[in-house]
């Protein structure tokens, strides 16, 4: 037999060792983003494995409806997932973000923080401190409102068009400062604009005299799970240093979570 590319030469001993289940990934994994359809003389090739043998095991995982059949061209469906879908669901997304978390401080001297969208509130899930504590605390598990933070920006605007409806239907724009926007037409323009950007700064409309950047962190799926962000003074900061000094770093980072968690992401 051929020595194909996904192939796993097992040992002498090995007696466990299922050469069928080695045989079946072999197929999965056959397929990419460079292949993502293939006939079954492209699947004995790529894999090293006979035509008879690939046949069976794509009439198999088209049973059981891991791949799909037309025009004789076979490709995966979405049923695979499932397969990763036990790992990257077992990890704890602050157990990922952590080191990431205390890179970002590190870099940076301020505090970085970790949230997720819970109904019109962007909630802390974890935090790592600065030596420079801002003025006000926030803790883990503190709410704060969606529409006029950085974070709940970020998290808004990756929601499905659907569901962000539903939410902007319910939200009380209420002003917090001089600076908060309190238009809905203004509020879906700004997160539109996140939306296709990828990142927010917040110039003090949450707090005076605090600006607040964030940028998404995405799952396996590519949908917005959490965002990664950070505030600091006004004083100390303009917004176009904010933008060329620390939003590379929080974005990097948010990136880099993203990928631990399976997430493919396309260079902007």
């Amino acid at each position: 037999m051929r020595q194909g590319r996904h192939r796993v030469v097992k040992s002498e001993d090995q007696k466990d060792y299922v050469q069928s289940l080695e045989r079946g990934l072999s197929v999965i994994l056959a397929f990419s983003d460079h292949h993502p359809q293939l006939t079954l003389s492209e699947v004995a090739e790529l894999t090293g494995l006979s035509r008879p043998t690939v046949r069976r095991l794509l009439l198999t995982l088209e049973q059981l409806g891991y791949v799909r059949c037309e025009a004789r061209q076979f490709s995966l469906t979405p049923h695979v997932l499932a397969l990763g879908y036990a790992y990257l669901s077992s990890l704890n997304l602050t157990e990922v973000a952590q080191p990431f978390m205390e890179e970002v401080t590190k870099q940076t001297g301020h505090t970085c923080s970790l949230s997720a969208l819970d109904g019109h509130d962007a909630v802390f899930l974890a935090r790592v401190p600065a030596k420079q504590v801002m003025r006000t605390t926030l803790t883990t598990g503190t709410r704060l409102p969606a529409f006029a933070t950085s974070m709940g920006r970020v998290l808004l605007a990756g929601l499905p068009e659907h569901q962000l409806e539903e939410v902007l239907a319910g939200i009380m724009l209420t002003p917090l400062t001089a600076h908060t926007v309190t238009e809905l037409a203004c509020l879906r323009k700004i997160l539109d604009d996140v939306r296709c950007r990828g990142w927010e700064i917040v110039d003090q409309q949450f707090e005076e005299g605090v600006r607040s950047l964030s940028a998404p962190v995405r799952d396996a799926g590519g949908r917005v799970i959490a965002a990664l962000s950070m505030s600091v003074p006004a004083r100390a900061y303009a917004m176009e240093q904010i933008e060329e000094e620390l939003l590379p770093v929080i974005a990097e980072n948010a990136g880099e979570i993203s990928k631990r968690l399976g997430a493919r992401l396309e260079r902007r």
